[in-house]
């Protein structure tokens, strides 16, 4: 049994609309072992490992359904197992989460897709490797697959090493407190690092948190706050009540202030926190020397104040208000008369509420160093028995992280208490605050019973407010989202996700464009980089999530335009959970037998994402069938068709019903776009006055305006924005690099296209018969190395019969094939069309194959030339010197005969090579 392939989804994917992870599991041999032939010893094996999979309802749907499905008939397959221990993994870790999915695949015995959601990466990872390894475990020797358990293995290490790695990466439990009152509001959010650096809300509404401390909070406050010994002056300034304070840096001057001070004192680092380093109510010399130096562990800088009695009590003030209030207890035990410390401990630590670290509310007690000492001072050690009642603290503060406790005190503060914390926290400057109060009677005002502020808190957790061990939990987090952004703030800037296997690049370019010229800033993500407000900012393919979170974390942009492409919604799932407005514009043959996706209709499904999570409009095109089935998928406030065909009579009854599309309608005066919309007829724009249509005859470009214009009107521009920007987008190579570029400074035109499937190069190849030609048309043909040898020959059949000369050539990379081999599989392919072999060359290099098409032009001639190296190729077009090819035909054909002539494939005969390496046809040689 072993993992094959591992795929991690951050958002919507082919198997859930949220984050999950796809592991390709080979069983071997134990295909043959389901759960109830590996018989009770091994489901028992699992249930003791992991008692929570009791409460797993899998396909009972009830609460202990997955047992129920292991015991019975044939019982299940481990993969399927292996998803639920996963799930369960996390679960211990303290993460919620429950979906998964086991499917066998089909035409690969014992092989299996295990799809299980997960909420941190590392950590769902890390949850599939020790599930492996548990159920290998637990397998009988003699089927356990050679190597998968160590022989020092030990399941309950492993599991507590995994929860303790599981923390380290997870969001605390106050951020996460913070980013679960933002989800409650509707407001997205981005991890930006490893830590606890979060981005809540996109583009320019966005907001930025770390632990509690927010974009807004002073830097002057933050610096303030952990200065303890400047805090104690100015609270003590303000009459605010604090304790005596010094500041010392070694034993002797430390001995020195607490006789000053006066005993008992309390010694604390100077910029420490968590409760690290302090140590309370010592009572001679030598207690302050160890309180000293523990304290100088953490701070070069130690002080030393007075002891107050009472109890500790945090006080958290949020833009200026007190939201919560808790005493803290620290961690301690309560004897019977029966049990022993150590067992008291371990009786504590077997509350469920306790885990590992910040895993569950409360954390595990430790008999470490600090334990020991707070029991020297009682009198006692592990072994002793205290009386029934007796209480033995082991921890000297209350933090929860030690093992402290937490009662909510809210609803019972003095109103002179609570005035107390908001005036501190306002003195220091902070907008979230907690205030360390100790009192004997949270309830009478410190006026009456005295009490003092130990310090105040930049960054307070709010683990003790919002699951306090006793009492009422408090809404900590959600009054900093409503200080962030107030009720009707906007967080989300609008989302375009834009998808299909051809134009989705041109038609992202022109949404973006028509957004510019609106007045938003756009970001745009492309098949040739990330674009802020037009400008270019990464190059690259960045069609996949990475770049949308490149886009949506950018401070500048109020509106984002996402291509989306086939190959990052197969690897990593789409970027964001939503879009507002989503289109798809076709399916059609293309990265056909790749990973797992060998039909049109396994093409849509992954290309209908984009449209399953729109949510005010699903823009589709009802002229390809596979997208107009989609409109069954979405949950879209709105589906607006696109048509070309005025007689759609799916579209005419959608309209009819005051449905939303875009038609192509014939007028007097040529084509024009129109809009319907709840009845309404919008007459937009001519299509001859878009300069990317080529005056109307680019239908493919008609169609992109088409789409570009209902996804704008979609997102609320309006109609004059829209047609200005139609207007004004055309397809230069700056504009547009690679999508029907034209170059025209040469005696004959140049059509320049990244085209690289069959229905793209079709496209071109009817633009070009569409197109007023007097000489030749001559095309530079190829297809990726990648794609099938079938998809190669339709590429190569959308073109025969349409050109008087074909150059076959390559890619620079070859993707697996030899070098000339797609060249040949498509010159084979031109003369199976009936193409005659004069009338094709082979020049497999691209620069050449495109040096051979320029010499060959003549005034008035249309070369189309499909490039894969867009800037390179385009370079080599625009500085070509036309002299050599321009000279009389006479001149011209002496020059070539010059050339020694040899063949430059054996079975093309009707090709020959200059010295440059260029093929030309022989009737020319001659």
């Amino acid at each position: 049994m072993r993992i094959l392939e591992r795929s991690i989804y951050g958002g919507p994917s082919l198997y859930a609309h949220f984050p999950v992870i796809r592991l390709e599991l080979d069983l071997g041999v134990l295909e043959d072992w389901p759960t109830v032939r590996l018989g009770p010893e091994f489901i028992d094996g699992l249930i003791e490992a992991l008692p929570g999979l009791a409460e797993h309802g899998c396909s009972h749907r009830t609460p202990g359904g997955f047992i129920r499905r292991m015991r019975e008939d044939e019982g299940t397959w481990l993969g399927h197992v292996l998803e639920h221990v996963a799930i369960e993994l996390q679960n211990i870790a303290g993460e919620d989460v429950t979906f998964g999915k086991t499917r066998s695949i089909d035409g690969r015995p014992g092989v299996y897709s295990v799809v299980y959601e997960y909420t941190q990466k590392e950590e769902g990872v890390a949850a599939g490797e020790l599930a492996l390894r548990l159920l290998c475990a637990l397998l009988p020797t003699d089927l356990r697959p050679s190597g998968s358990v160590p022989e020092d293995w030990v399941w309950a290490e492993a599991r507590d090493e995994f929860i303790r790695y599981t923390q380290r990466r997870a969001l605390g439990p106050s951020t996460m407190s913070l980013v679960r009152a933002a989800e409650q509001r509707g407001i997205p959010w981005l991890r930006l690092n490893d830590q606890s650096l979060v981005q809540l809300g996109y583009g320019k509404y966005q907001q930025r948190i770390q632990a509690t401390v927010t974009g807004r909070t002073s830097h002057i406050a933050v610096e303030l706050a952990g200065d303890k010994e400047e805090t104690n002056k100015i609270l003590g300034a303000l009459g605010l009540p604090v304790p005596r304070q010094e500041l010392v840096q070694s034993e002797s001057a430390a001995t020195r202030a607490a006789r000053r001070i006066g005993y008992p004192v309390v010694t604390k680092p100077y910029n420490g926190n968590h409760g690290r380093g302090i140590s309370i109510g010592l009572r001679s010399d030598d207690e302050v020397i160890a309180g000293f130096n523990k304290a100088r562990e953490i701070s070069r800088s130690v002080i030393v104040e007075s002891f107050l009695e009472g109890d500790d009590h945090r006080l958290l003030v949020v833009n200026g208000e007190l939201v919560a209030a808790t005493r803290r207890t620290p961690g301690h035990v309560v004897g019977d008369g029966v049990h022993s410390i150590a067992e008291l401990v371990e009786i504590v630590n077997a509350d469920p509420r306790r885990g590992i670290g910040h895993e569950k509310v409360l954390t595990r007690i430790e008999l470490d160093a600090q334990a020991q000492m707070m029991m020297a001072r009682e009198g006692v050690d592990v072994t002793s028995v205290p009386a029934a009642g007796r209480v033995i603290y082991l921890r000297s503060t209350a933090n929860l992280s030690t093992g402290g406790t937490a009662t909510d005190v809210t609803d019972i503060i003095h109103p002179d208490n609570r005035e107390m914390a908001v005036r501190a926290i306002r003195a220091i400057g902070l907008d979230v605050g907690g205030v360390d109060f100790l009192s004997t009677n949270i309830a009478e005002s410190y006026k009456d019973i005295g009490g003092g502020i130990c310090e105040c808190n930049a960054a307070p957790g709010f683990r003790m407010h919002v699951a306090p061990s006793e009492g009422t939990p408090r809404d900590a987090a959600g009054p900093v989202i409503d200080m962030l952004f107030p009720p009707g703030a906007p967080s989300r800037v609008p989302i375009a996700a834009i998808t299909g296997t051809n134009g989705k690049t041109t038609t992202s370019r022109m949404l973006a464009h028509i957004t510019k010229m609106a007045g938003f800033t756009p970001g745009m993500t492309s098949t040739d980089g990330v674009y802020i407000d037009g400008q270019r900012t990464v190059e690259g393919d960045m069609t996949g999530p990475v770049s949308a979170r490149m886009v949506l974390s950018d401070p500048q942009i109020d509106l984002a335009v996402l291509e989306t492409a086939r190959g990052g919604l197969i690897r990593a799932g789409m970027g964001v959970r939503e879009v507002n407005v989503g289109a798809v514009l076709n399916v059609q043959s293309d990265h056909l037998g790749i990973k797992g996706i060998d039909t049109l209709e396994q093409l849509a499904e992954i290309k209908r994402i984009v449209v399953e999570v729109a949510t005010d409009c699903a823009v589709l095109n009802a002229d390809d069938p596979h997208v107009l089935r989609m409109s069954g998928y979405t949950d879209a406030k709105v589906i607006c068709y696109v048509t070309m065909n005025p007689q759609h009579g799916l579209v005419r009854e959608h309209i009819r019903a005051g449905g939303r599309a875009c038609a192509l309608e014939a007028g007097v005066n040529g084509q024009m776009i129109t809009l319907y919309d709840k009845g309404s007829h919008i007459p937009l724009l001519w299509t001859h006055l878009i300069p990317a249509t080529m005056e109307g005859r680019a239908l493919h470009n008609v169609q992109n305006a088409m789409v570009a214009a209902s996804m704008a009107y979609a997102l609320g521009i309006k109609l004059d924005a829209i047609r200005q920007g139609l207007r004004t987008f055309d397809t230069t190579f700056f504009q547009a690099p690679g999508r029907m570029n034209v170059f025209n400074e040469h005696p004959f035109k140049v059509l320049f296209d990244y085209g690289h499937n069959a229905h793209a190069v079709g496209a071109m190849a009817d633009l070009a018969q569409r197109l007023d030609v007097s000489g030749r048309r001559i095309v530079v043909l190829a297809g990726p190395g990648d794609r099938r040898d079938e998809d190669l020959v339709a590429i190569a059949d959308a073109v025969a019969g349409r050109f008087d000369h074909y150059i076959c050539r390559r890619d620079d990379g070859l993707r697996g094939r030899d070098g000339d081999e797609v060249p040949r599989i498509q010159a084979k392919a031109l003369l199976a069309q009936g193409v005659q072999e004069s009338a094709i060359s082979i020049i497999p290099d691209e620069q050449k194959a495109i040096d051979a098409a320029l010499r060959m032009g003549q005034p008035g001639d249309l070369l189309l030339v499909f490039a894969d190296a867009l800037t390179r190729s385009w370079k080599q077009i625009i500085k070509f010197k036309p002299e050599g090819a321009l000279v009389p035909a006479p001149m011209r054909a002496a020059a070539v005969a010059a050339v020694q002539e040899e063949p430059a494939f054996s079975d093309y005969e009707g090709v020959v090579r200059d010295e440059r390496g260029v093929h030309l046809p022989r009737e020319d040689a001659d």
